[in-house]
């Protein structure tokens, strides 16, 4: 579902600076629970200079990712960005899928963190990488002190610049709880053995952690594994992996989803270099290995040339 953005501010920008852009990729631990997602967008559209560019909904992973998009506005005398605002759609959202979902009641075969898992920005037309990250540690600081959840920085966004994948795997994410292969419920220790970036060390198990980054663009794409044996599937998801000595630039994960078939999922950090014909072909040999086929994979998010097409038409049309 899309929501058309305010014309109010719009109007009064030149053309290139309306592109000064910034996306927010926005991961809710939820997708079957429809009232709660409701809530989730009817907060959104009270911010009706952010546009939801995209909605995508996983059942079986019950997950789902909005792609939201707005505008930022630089100081005139230091082009230090100032507003945005994405910082107070997002948190309202954020703050609606607390009130409406419990992380202790909820399962299913994707890893996670917090009801709210995984915030990211990304620069859009003209912004920097820099800006996406002055957003991400003002929403990260609007969480963690406001709403009381423990927050990790990542990337562009952190000290050090500490990698995603990193911070997750130091927080147990990738280890599934529940019968081998689902997440569910809160089953971490309650109090962390390091100090976040922001919010409380004490974790809300109703709400869990959330991690906040900024990073150039990153595809998902997903390929479906004609197998059950999810066993099977992460050891392919290892081989194709840069972390296990296969694809540069790509992370993939074996999941299972549905009752009756699995899949590897992939982060392409750099898709001009290492796209998804060349993930689709390497994951094809390495199942054909195991005596296994794969279906044509799947992208779950647009291009940023996409998302800015998309955006610009309806900004024109607003106006």
């Amino acid at each position: 579902m899309d929501f058309n953005p305010s014309t109010n501010k719009m109007k009064k920008n030149t053309t290139d600076e309306q592109f000064m852009l910034l996306c927010c990729k926005l991961y809710i631990s939820e997708s079957r629970n429809l009232a709660a997602l409701d809530s989730i967008e009817r907060a959104a559209a009270l911010h009706r200079e952010t546009v939801i560019m995209d909605k995508f909904e996983d059942r079986a992973y019950n997950r789902v990712r909005y792609t939201l998009v707005s505008y930022v506005i630089h100081d005139s005398t230091t082009d230090s960005p100032i507003y945005s605002p994405l910082q107070q759609t997002v948190l309202a959202m954020v703050e609606a899928a607390y009130q409406a979902i419990n992380l202790e009641q909820h399962s299913g075969a994707h890893p996670r963190l917090g009801v709210v898992d995984h915030i990211c920005f990304h620069p859009l037309g003209r912004e920097k990488l820099e800006e996406a990250a002055w957003l991400a540690k003002l929403v990260a600081g609007d969480i963690g002190n406001q709403l009381q959840v423990p927050v990790f920085l990542y990337e562009a966004a952190h000290p050090t610049g500490k990698a995603l994948d990193a911070i997750r795997r130091d927080l147990g994410y990738f280890r599934p709880n529940y019968m081998g292969s689902q997440w569910a419920g809160w089953a971490l220790p309650e109090v962390l053995n390091k100090n976040p970036d922001e919010g409380p060390t004490q974790v809300p198990r109703a709400r869990g952690i959330v991690v906040i980054g900024a990073s150039p663009w990153v595809r998902t794409f997903n390929v479906p594994v004609m197998s059950t044996d999810v066993s099977i599937t992460r050891r392919i998801a290892r081989k194709v992996s840069a972390r296990g000595g296969g694809l540069p630039t790509v992370q993939a994960m074996g999941l299972v989803h549905g009752e009756d078939s699995t899949e590897i999922a992939c982060n392409l950090l750099e898709p001009n270099r290492v796209g998804a014909d060349r993930v689709q072909h390497q994951i094809g040999l390495l199942a054909a290995e195991e005596g296994l086929d794969v279906e044509k994979g799947y992208f779950t998010d647009y291009s940023p040339e996409m998302i800015l097409e998309k955006y610009k038409k309806l900004v024109s049309t607003n106006q």
